[in-house]
């Protein structure tokens, strides 16, 4: 049996590859580079299981044509699943698995890797000693130490993300539904909402995609941070009211902005786009501040998390063809072939 692979980034193919490859008779997998959408749906006709990336489209549109075409079973690499129809997947009678977890510690340190570049306007400072421009005018950071660090989402990420801040020896402030034990032992202090973005220094977000999360850094927040605050994502892009971003960086708030995810990337993201007109005016107003930073989504891309990413979504490929549900799945609705 083979499945057909979406979305996968040259990188993480091998490592895909040998997932499968690492039980005998099990099945094989075909890699495209190409992320599933409406375009490309089609090409899965006469596959029973297909895995797709982050930024694939699984709307209920896409979900039908694959159906048609024989599919079965969907296994997303990835631990979000913002961009899958659940519900109409339920209703085809389509099998949908993810991958509840990998390597926090991924995301966690890219975050800081993020926050630490555009406090220390590390990118402006390459930029101009590629130029041989070797002055410091307007290098100038802060210390870590000392400064008001909200983490939001204090999960398995976020507590990564609030250790490294405790390592800094930042004070630690947190907003979550539900308080972690292993977060106030690092002497985090919950608060609510308000309190938090008007206190933080640093505003890293780690929750996940939700309608109570969409937008949670809206207009409003945006107006209770500090003047100097320094604003994270590594989350999902919908976290961030992205016009209402622009608005504030163009009334000369904010220290910096690091952004790892976009709420309108599908489509661009993991693609190159350096020949083609930047159509999306948020996007590239964004780009236009020297104080944003704007990587593509790749915070969890480290060897160590995308061999357990791949690893995952072998095994629930696996799972599904011995009829066992586990952990990772979240519509259980379509049956596995008999053979």
């Amino acid at each position: 049996m083979e499945i057909l692979a979406f979305g996968v980034q040259t990188d993480e193919r091998p490592l895909l590859e040998a997932a499968f490859d690492a039980v005998p008779g099990g099945p094989s997998v075909r890699c495209l580079a190409a992320a599933l959408d409406h375009d490309t749906a089609p090409l899965a006709a006469g596959y029973e299981v297909v895995s797709s990336s982050v930024n694939s489209v699984l709307d209920a549109g896409v979900l039908a044509v694959l159906a048609r075409g024989g599919t079965r079973m969907v296994a997303q690499r990835s631990t979000g699943h913002n961009n899958i129809d659940l519900d109409a997947a339920e209703e085809l009678g389509l099998t949908v698995a993810r991958v509840s977890r990998y390597s926090p510690h991924s995301v966690a340190e890219f975050a800081w890797a993020l926050a630490l570049a555009v406090e220390r306007r590390v990118v402006r400072a390459v930029h101009r000693t590629r130029d041989f421009d070797f002055r410091l005018d307007g290098l100038m950071g802060r210390d870590l130490h000392g400064l008001t660090v909200g983490v939001a989402g204090t999960g398995k990420i976020g507590e990564c993300f609030a250790r490294i801040a405790h390592g800094f020896g930042c004070r630690l402030l947190g907003w979550d539904v539900a308080e972690n034990p292993a977060c106030t032992a690092l002497g985090m202090k919950y608060t609510d909402r308000e309190t938090f973005f008007s206190k933080a220094d640093v505003v890293s977000l780690h929750v996940p995609l939700v309608p109570a999360t969409h937008h949670l850094v809206d207009a409003r927040a945006l107006a209770l941070m500090k003047d100097d605050a320094v604003l994270v994502n590594t989350g999902r892009g919908g976290l961030i009211d992205s016009a209402a971003l622009v608005e504030t960086l163009r009334r000369g708030r904010l220290r910096g902005v690091a952004l790892d995810v976009y709420e309108e990337e599908a489509g661009l993201f993991f693609l190159d786009k350096s020949l083609e007109v930047m159509t999306d005016d948020t996007l590239a107003r964004l780009m236009t501040f020297s104080h944003v930073l704007v990587t593509s989504h790749q915070a969890y891309f480290t060897r160590d998390a995308v061999g357990q990413i791949v690893g995952a979504t072998a095994g629930n490929v696996r799972d599904w063809l011995a009829g066992r549900a586990g952990e990772n799945v979240l519509v259980p609705a379509g049956r596995p072939p008999s053979r």
